[in-house]
């Protein structure tokens, strides 16, 4: 089956895989889940894309009855208006297992009929990009399983889940089984603790899978977690930075969209630069204010301070929802020069 890559960090690439082995990723997924033939699923996501093939993939290897909605940001709403007696019984599980984006969830926490409905999925992943840590703290005191996935393409979607709601919320993602990890420690990354994941898992893949993630192994020597992206390393005055680092601690005190990026720099090399979103149409209350991104600056290792503070009416997305990394660089170099040519 021809499949395509997101994107997030360079072009998407065509890849051709096994139905073979994407039978086999959905078993490893419906086992760590304990799903059983008969229970119910919600497709949400676009079939383009690996995620939205593999649930169905896994409806039809654990005979699941699966329920396909149109892939927006209000999946709940599609149910809502589809099967209005589905909200009567708020007790009763509404799905079995559900799978969305970061986006997905957060516009329907938005709403509290959509909210409550999130809660009676027995197991709902999150996957497709990073969860912003405000979002994660208001799924933490959820009563269901909610779980952050790690994979891509490549792997035929996650190879790894982390609980993220209630008492066995983790910060450590753990392989899914017969997955095995390890971490590449280059001379060249900058980091003595810290090294790029491989990801070993036969029945998925046929050869290891060097990816670009910079990872941590925990004490135990399987789980493991993500720190950030050898793409996304800044350079600057001899000084390595991690992007997603920088974005997570802002993410605490700035409530608009952001991204950390680069552009060049005649004397460091790379200066780190700050994307914020600031939509013409939107109320100045809702913005970041110059005192509020200076006093979210304070948080920062002075090297990792944003030289430039861009406003943007949007944060490039691809697709699938991530930050489109390739495209927020060029918007940012692209005003960075604009704003030299006029002074």
């Amino acid at each position: 089956m021809l499949v395509h890559t997101s994107g997030s960090t360079g072009a998407p690439k065509p890849l051709w895989v096994e139905k073979q082995r994407m039978l086999r990723s959905a078993r490893l997924t419906c086992d760590f889940l304990g799903l059983r033939p008969g229970d119910t699923a919600l497709l949400c996501l676009p079939l383009g894309y690996i995620a939205g093939k593999m649930m169905v993939v896994r409806a039809i290897e654990r005979q699941l009855h699966l329920t396909s909605v149109t892939p927006d940001n209000h999946p709940m709403r599609s149910i809502i208006e589809r099967c209005p007696h589905n909200t009567e019984n708020s007790h009763s599980a509404l799905f079995s297992f559900a799978a969305m984006v970061p986006s997905q969830v957060y516009s329907s926490l938005q709403d509290d009929e959509e909210r409550s409905m999130l809660m009676r999925i027995r197991h709902l992943i999150i996957g497709g990009g990073s969860i912003p840590a405000d979002l994660e703290q208001q799924l933490r005191s959820f009563p269901n399983a909610v779980w952050s996935t790690y994979g891509m393409t490549e792997t035929l979607s996650h190879i790894a889940l982390r609980r993220i709601s209630g008492p066995e919320a983790d910060a450590w993602y753990t392989p899914l089984s017969d997955v095995q990890i390890s971490i590449n420690h280059d001379e060249d990354n900058g980091y003595t603790q810290r090294g790029c994941l491989t990801i070993f898992a036969p029945q998925v893949c046929s050869t290891p899978l060097r990816t670009n993630d910079i990872a941590e192994l925990h004490a135990d020597g399987r789980r493991f977690r993500i720190t950030g992206r050898r793409d996304n390393v800044i350079c600057s005055g001899g000084i390595k930075i991690q992007a997603e680092e920088i974005e997570e601690i802002l993410r605490q005190h700035i409530s608009c969209p952001l991204c950390i990026t680069k552009v060049p720099d005649a004397k460091f090399g790379e200066a780190v630069t700050l994307l914020a979103e600031h939509p013409a149409d939107v109320h100045p209350a809702w913005l970041a204010t110059e005192a509020e991104l200076h006093s979210a600056f304070k948080h920062l290792n002075p090297y990792a301070v944003p030289k430039h503070v861009i406003r943007t009416d949007a944060i490039p997305l691809t697709p699938t929802g991530k930050t489109d990394r390739i495209a927020a660089q060029k918007l940012a170099e692209a005003s960075v020069i604009n704003t030299h040519a006029e002074q």
